[in-house]
């Protein structure tokens, strides 16, 4: 995680220096995660897993590592007495989209599987540069923005104590859950020392366990007799065509065994997909994939506020979200989904395509 930039929380007072603004950022947490997540699942879901095993592989990992980072977020969001939300039309903004309250320069997309989709998840899961400040606003990388939420949760403690600042129902946690093919953990939130371990979880699954170390501190499940490379660097992975191997550096890069990638075994898609016409076939493709994926977030919200079992439940979602995007990259014209909001009526949401 990126070096803190005081040691005495008390000397100076963070840009997170009260609880409902540290709540405010916590929601900024579980909608970041979230923004990341339908990029993920678009290029996860153009793939032909027969042809390209590596990639199905890479991508699938983070994203299943990425629903984790969420479910930790709204643990220590419920930790702190907040109430975690996803159910919400703002949710679903439309792609290309900027990650909530960062580098506005930066936008990512709905696209196919390739080398755009692998810029974009580079620069997604790009390391701070050494020094790098905390940055709780229009933060330039993820774990600059997680080093403010740190940076505020040692000053709070510090000038309101544990309790005070962990006033939320234990209840609401949720830990334990099984999520496959990550070696992360999901585990409860009750104080400074778990709320510390859950955000090193989430920044160092993407970036590495140290400043310049490419590996996340874990074993990976796949090939247990290897550790785990951090995101940014299974991405690098897929790009250069290699492995990282014991003894590799950022600076070396990978000098493993090689790994293909097969650009024909990826089913084509239009950039960034717009709605269908009116009572086609594919409209009505996309209309189904969408309701699909606000169950998964009501879902989701139901867990994350005091209905563990729903995880399960959401689990199960994603079957049928894969079948039905993979049927709509099957139609003619570069159809793809179009993650929009549906409220609980199932009804479409008003028309967000005309604003950004």
């Amino acid at each position: 995680m990126t070096p803190m930039t005081h040691e005495n929380p008390q000397e100076a007072t963070p840009r997170i220096g009260t609880l409902d603004s540290l709540r405010e950022h916590l929601q900024w947490a579980i909608e970041l995660e979230h923004a990341t997540l339908p990029p993920y699942l678009t290029a996860l879901y153009s793939l032909d897993p027969e042809r390209n095993p590596e990639a199905v592989r890479v991508v699938g990992s983070v994203f299943v590592e990425e629903m984790l980072h969420l479910a930790l977020a709204a643990n220590l969001l419920n930790a702190v007495g907040g109430r975690p939300l996803l159910d919400t039309p703002g949710m679903l903004t439309p792609y290309p989209r900027r990650l909530p309250h960062g580098d506005p320069s930066f936008e990512v997309s709905l696209v196919a599987f390739g080398a755009e989709a692998l810029e974009m998840f580079l620069r997604l899961e790009r390391p701070a540069p050494p020094g790098a400040p905390p940055e709780d606003d229009r933060y330039e990388t993820i774990g600059q923005f997680y080093a403010a939420i740190e940076q505020g949760l040692r000053y709070l403690c510090h000038q309101l104590g544990e309790e005070a600042v962990f006033s939320g129902d234990p209840a609401r946690q949720i830990s334990g859950a099984h999520f496959r093919h990550t070696g992360g953990s999901l585990f409860a939130v009750e104080d400074l020392e778990s709320a510390l371990g859950a955000l090193k979880e989430i920044v160092e699954q993407g970036e590495g366990a140290a400043c310049g170390s490419i590996w996340d501190g874990e074993q990976d499940v796949f090939h247990p007799e290897r550790d785990e490379v951090a995101h940014y660097y299974r991405f690098q992975e897929l790009k250069l065509g290699r492995r990282y191997r014991r003894g590799d550096t950022a600076e070396s890069g990978p000098t493993g065994e090689k790994i293909s990638v097969d650009l024909a075994g990826v089913r084509p898609m239009s950039r960034n997909p717009r709605p269908a016409a009116p009572g086609s076939t594919t409209r009505t493709a996309q209309e189904e994939f969408n309701r699909t994926y606000c169950d998964l977030l009501r879902l989701l919200e139901r867990a994350f506020n005091g209905s563990p079992k729903q995880l399960a439940d959401a689990t199960r979602t994603m079957f049928t979200l894969k079948r039905q995007a993979q049927a709509l990259m099957e139609m003619p014209d570069g159809a793809g989904p179009t993650f929009e909001y549906t409220d609980n009526r199932g009804t479409p949401g008003e028309s967000r395509w005309t604003t950004r």
